[in-house]
């Protein structure tokens, strides 16, 4: 980088929709290059201590983040039990979607590129909502995610696509690999080696996140 990015400044906030409001975690380095919105997964929450350590890297890198909770907190207390919101992919989105239209809408970030970073069932919210804002979205990065579950609207993503899966995450390999032949834009699927599903293997996290970072700033730049 060739410009020095000052310390990021963290906000507590509070997302209002109809009738209820998400909990999230703004982080913004001066200046920022852009911003990349979290969608965690299966049974996670903005406390993920995988999304926390990729957006590290990212603030490092000058770009913003907003890391939050997809679910309210009696929605993920009853899906601890019973996994009935983890899958609803039509809800996540419309909760991504507002997320998205809300931080068009605030003064520290109406101006900055805007990059989703998907995990597990997060990717496919993450791609869903991309494909229903177009004019917002300009990168997605899916980690170990379920594209997928995103099918009806992979061929209208606008937005250029990383697909990150671990080498020996071979169910998920396939469902990728599935996915990125219905993505009409320019994507790639990157396979990191010796990884599983989770990036839990020493330093495979890490090239994640350098991964999501290059691709976010190459496409923050408008290349």
């Amino acid at each position: 980088m060739t410009n020095p990015v000052s310390p990021a400044y963290s906000i507590d906030v509070s997302i209002a929709f109809e009738g209820f409001s998400l909990d999230g975690l703004l982080t913004i380095p001066e200046p920022a290059k852009g911003l990349v919105v979290f969608a965690h997964g299966s049974g996670s929450s903005r406390f993920s201590s995988r999304n926390r350590f990729v957006a590290e890297i990212l603030n490092e890198a000058g770009i913003a983040t907003l890391l939050f909770d997809l679910l309210t907190e009696e929605e993920e207390d009853l899906d601890q039990h019973s996994r009935e919101f983890r899958f609803d992919i039509d809800l996540l989105t419309d909760r991504l979607i507002g997320v998205i239209d809300w931080l068009s809408r605030q003064t520290e970030t109406a101006d900055l590129p805007v990059g989703l970073f998907g995990a597990s069932t997060g990717a496919a919210a993450a791609l869903g909502a991309a494909a229903a804002r177009p004019n917002k979205v300009d990168a997605v990065v899916s980690r170990g995610g379920r594209p997928d579950l995103a099918l009806p609207h992979l061929a209208k993503v606008k937005a250029p696509t990383l697909l990150i899966v671990g080498g020996d995450d071979s169910v998920v390999i396939e469902l990728n690999q599935q996915a990125a032949e219905r993505l009409a834009i320019e994507h790639r699927l990157e396979i990191i080696p010796g990884a599983t599903h989770l990036f839990e293997e020493k330093g495979k996290l890490e090239q994640v996140a350098n991964l999501a970072c290059n691709w976010f700033l190459h496409y923050f730049h408008g290349s």
